[in-house]
């Protein structure tokens, strides 16, 4: 399966951020409620500067009496305007944020949900995690309080422009000339930015994947004394990290002072006009001065949530690059209660897409239904690929697989997955209770005593029955709590429970002692009858029994036959057997 993004080349910055905004787009109205909140702060803020005028000159120069009773009431109303735009500015741009997270992560989260096995085989965890995290973070940032900066300090440097042009044009043609130097910087630091944020995001996802490994695996990391070089490994992109989030500041404050300091160059020329040519009053003249310097708050805050900006068309590039991933295909539209369970493998490959030889390498195969068919044969010959066919894990590249007659791309995906129960080697538990974990997916109501029942023909119910709260015992991450042997049992009590016409068996039994495995393979026997059963195993004596076993090697199917039949031919499975028996 390819997968592609939607479009022949990658979209440029504007058509991300198009394509970002209409996340906040559904919330139009709080969005619009929060613009009348900053414009409204906005004029506030001119509205205090603008008053300079009339208090130094009304109230000091001319002491006119009108203005110094107004003017207390004045600052009042404007203050109290600016907090409750400022209140309503705030909330309602974090709940659209919050919104657009939610909608974000969501959407990601459903996407993880959809995407084939292949997608997972050749993507990182830590990068997938850090994509739901920090890069949406990033993309919620550059949506609402990035905007928000952009429209309040937008309009507050409209606003004190025309106030000062308003108060004295010719002396404001000295801040006009510097907005084109501005606007040229800003364009140059904008690409920097992207380029730094692609690099601050990656690495975010190398620190994460790093430390998630040690965190999985730190039993063998302390086992096999890899203290050392896991410290190394995580220093290492810790230290890029660092490094990087530097360049981002040093860039950032870079052009911020380098701005100001255009800015301060306007202000002083101003200043040397306005007092050695004397043209306004000293209230007009502060007036002027104050909106001058509030001019540079708002551009220094304009010029840094540039920096906000490019990171998050960064961050949501990569989210919308595996947003645009093709998801599982499923054309199929055959639905069914239950299947008999006829298998039929009609020349089929299967070539992984990094892989230069098939896994899978023209197998033709029939499995009746109801019966049981062993899978042997050294690692790597391709059995756990073949039966991963089964589940569309993998789509074949050539040849086809039947289920009763009807082919597996006919059948619809959920349907399909309904009548297969699966045990594998890499028991998946989840951070839940033991019963929670032994239904599962079951698809239908199930009562506790039909936990307790599956359990039981698990030979699970022993050790669940001394846990502190039986079947209400959390049992961690991947059921971290319990033993190997304990999880493999949960595992094939939640297989027993689902009760599907289609089994399949991985190494059910790897993680069990002696005792612990007849037990289990007592329960298998009765699990098995009538239903089609696949059964990969490495110990032979575990299989003996099965109506067919198939003896696979370097993707092919070399020997088929019963126990006896096999050993009677003295062929591949003699061999393995003999191998076996000497090592017993």
């Amino acid at each position: 399966m390819t997968d592609v993004l939607t479009g022949d080349s990658d979209p440029t910055p504007r058509q991300v951020y198009r394509r970002l905004l209409g996340y906040a787009t559904p919330h139009w109205r709080m969005f619009l409620l929060a613009i009348v909140g900053m414009t409204l702060l906005s004029a506030a803020d001119v509205g205090l500067t603008a008053l300079m005028q009339p208090l130094l000159d009304g109230s000091f120069v001319e002491r006119d009496p009108k203005i110094i009773r107004l003017m207390p009431i004045a600052i009042l109303v404007l203050f109290l305007t600016r907090g409750v735009a400022q209140l309503t500015a705030s909330y309602c741009m974090a709940w659209v944020g919050r919104k657009v997270i939610k909608t974000i992560r969501t959407d990601l989260f459903s996407q993880y949900l959809r995407l084939p096995v292949s997608f997972f085989d050749r993507e990182a965890g830590g990068q997938l995690i850090a994509r739901l995290t920090y890069h949406v973070d990033q993309v919620a940032e550059s949506t609402t309080s990035a905007i928000g900066t952009v429209i309040k300090d937008g309009l507050t440097v409209i606003g004190l422009l025309c106030l000062i042009v308003y108060l004295n044009w010719k002396l404001a043609c000295f801040v006009l000339v510097v907005g084109p130097l501005i606007a040229g910087l800003v364009r140059i630091v904008s690409r920097r930015f992207r380029k730094l944020s692609r690099r601050i995001q990656n690495s975010m996802g190398n620190t994460v994947h790093v430390a998630d490994e040690v965190i999985s695996g730190h039993r063998v990391v302390k086992v096999f004394g890899g203290q050392t070089l896991e410290a190394e490994r995580f220093e290492e992109v810790n230290e890029y990290n660092r490094r990087q989030h530097l360049k981002m500041v040093l860039s950032q404050v870079g052009s911020t002072a380098l701005i100001q300091w255009i800015a301060a160059f306007a202000i002083s020329a101003i200043v040397f006009i306005a007092t050695t040519q004397p043209t306004m009053t000293p209230g007009a003249f502060a007036a002027f001065m104050g909106g001058l310097i509030g001019l540079l708050r708002p551009l220094r805050n304009l010029t840094t949530v540039n920096e906000r900006i490019q990171r998050g068309i960064s961050a949501a590039a990569e989210i919308f690059d595996l947003l645009d991933q093709t998801p599982e295909q499923d054309t199929g539209q055959r639905v069914i209660d239950r299947v008999n369970g006829e298998l039929v493998f009609d020349a089929v490959s299967l070539r992984y897409t990094d892989s230069s030889k098939p896994a899978v390498n023209g197998v033709d195969l029939t499995v009746p239904a109801g019966q049981v068919v062993a899978f042997v044969g050294r690692s790597g010959s391709g059995k756990t690929s073949l039966l991963s066919l089964i589940p569309r894990f993998y789509q074949p590249s050539s040849g086809e697989i039947r289920l009763d007659g009807h082919a597996l791309e006919d059948y619809e995906l959920t349907s399909l997955r309904r009548q297969i129960a699966l045990v594998d080697q890499s028991v998946t538990l989840f951070n839940a209770t033991v019963g929670e974990n032994i239904a599962y997916g079951v698809g239908r109501p199930v009562s506790d005593e039909d936990i307790r029942q599956a359990a039981r023909s698990a030979h699970a119910l022993e050790f669940i029955e001394r846990l502190e709260q039986g079947f209400d015992t959390q049992i961690g991450q991947n059921g971290v709590l319990l033993s190997g042997g304990q999880r493999q049992r949960i595992a094939i009590a939640r297989a027993i429970l689902k009760d599907a016409p289609i089994l399949i068996l991985d190494e059910a039994t790897s993680a069990l002692d002696t005792e612990s495995e007849r037990k289990i393979q007592a329960a298998l026997e009765g699990l098995m009858k009538g239903r089609t059963t696949l059964v990969i195993a490495h110990r032979l004596s575990t299989i003996q029994n099965a109506d067919l076993i198939v003896v696979m090697d370097d993707g092919r199917v070399v020997e088929q036959g019963t126990h006896t039949d096999l050993l009677r031919r003295n062929g591949a499975y003699a061999a393995l057997h003999q191998l076996q028996f000497e090592d017993d």
